[in-house]
């Protein structure tokens, strides 16, 4: 084998017989995002639903909340950033492009809608904002993985 076979031969190591790139293993953090986005999607509405029907379900007031605005305001932004992460979510899954563009969109929306939600309900925000934050990274650096 000359050199020129040998160079050539691992620069093509991660590429199939088509010359695609094949996927690695870090796949399973991408799918991991879009699962996660449907299911944080699904609380977020969940949690819009309660803020609309309940509002004496949280713990403060309007006064109490980073932005002082009715319940209600909360609960239509919680349920449309909720039904709009399960529509990501299935796009991640299906592995889109403008799916994974808009999944970072709506994590840092919604990381941003439950720091201001954080009075209300303290530890549910703080463990949204935390998945948020690895669905980000999760589409940032390995995003294309799962575009076949």
């Amino acid at each position: 084998m000359t050199d020129t076979e040998a160079s050539r031969q691992s620069f093509d190591e991660p590429y199939g017989p088509s010359g695609r790139r094949q996927p690695t293993g870090w796949v399973g953090m991408v799918v991991f995002a879009g699962v996660m986005l449907l299911m944080l999607g699904g609380f977020q509405a969940i949690e819009g639903v309660i803020a609309l029907f309940r509002d004496e379900f949280y713990l403060t007031t309007e006064a109490g909340l980073v932005v002082p605005v009715d319940f209600s305001a909360y609960g239509w932004t919680h349920l449309i950033l909720g039904l709009i992460a399960v529509g990501t979510g299935l796009g991640i899954l299906a592995g889109q492009t403008w799916a994974r563009v808009v999944g970072i969109i709506i994590a840092v929306l919604s990381a941003l809608v439950n720091l201001a939600f954080l009075p209300a309900y303290p530890i549910w925000s703080t463990i949204v904002i935390a998945l948020d934050v690895i669905v980000i990274y999760a589409l940032c650096a390995h995003g294309r993985e799962v575009k076949y």
